[in-house]
């Protein structure tokens, strides 16, 4: 992790303007084809969700922007980011949780498979281990939603949230919505449309 010197940061202006606003959020929807992330998962019988969060992450962790995080008065990057996805319960209620990040997705989905047994073995809704170093994210796989708005807590939020809404089939693909949601005063719409692309990306391979 390193502090952004702000005062020779490229984006100091947008910086200040958008923290200076009562909500500096926006966010956004979008389409993927996982279709070929889909076929990957069951020829090989492994978790769909972590194959497509393993995927998500990749792109996550290859933008810089996306890797800042403000921290009292200053700016942050993060060397890795890792995912805080919400898990399900048998019960129907859920907990938070922290996975670490991997480059190899086998290592990743047994970080995640630990993670989930945590989750579902316990009544705590916060993990034992938590940081801004993560993207915050949940899979709506009842709702093939079109928009998305997560709980704002009114303090500063730097941290992106991310949801993959059900998959359809259209035209013989299967698409997933993404709804994003970022601090402005990171991450422009150019960065997301970044996110995007590599992303998709991702997931065709």
């Amino acid at each position: 992790m390193k502090t952004i010197n702000k005062q020779h940061w490229n984006r100091q202006q947008q910086f200040d303007h958008f923290m200076g606003l009562k909500d500096p959020s926006f966010a956004i929807t979008f389409k993927v084809d996982v279709t070929n992330a889909y076929a990957f998962s069951k020829s090989r019988s492994i978790s769909f969700f972590g194959k497509y969060l393993h995927d998500c992450l990749r792109a996550v962790n290859s933008i810089e922007n996306f890797r800042y995080r403000i921290k009292d008065d200053d700016v942050v990057e993060y060397d890795v980011i890792n995912a805080s996805p919400t898990i399900l319960r048998a019960d129907k209620t859920f907990g938070f949780s922290f996975v670490k990040y991997d480059d190899n997705l086998n290592a990743f989905l047994e970080n995640l498979l630990k993670e989930k047994q945590r989750v579902q073995s316990t009544k705590n809704l916060y993990p034992p281990v938590n940081g801004d170093d993560c993207i915050h994210c949940s899979a709506l796989p009842w709702i093939p939603f079109t928009g998305h708005k997560e709980p704002v807590s009114g303090l500063v939020e730097s941290i992106p949230e991310v949801s993959f809404s059900k998959v359809e089939e259209v035209d013989g693909n299967c698409m997933m919505n993404v709804a994003v949601r970022v601090n402005h005063a990171l991450i422009d719409g150019y960065h997301v449309g970044q996110f995007y692309e590599k992303f998709q990306y991702f997931l065709n391979e």
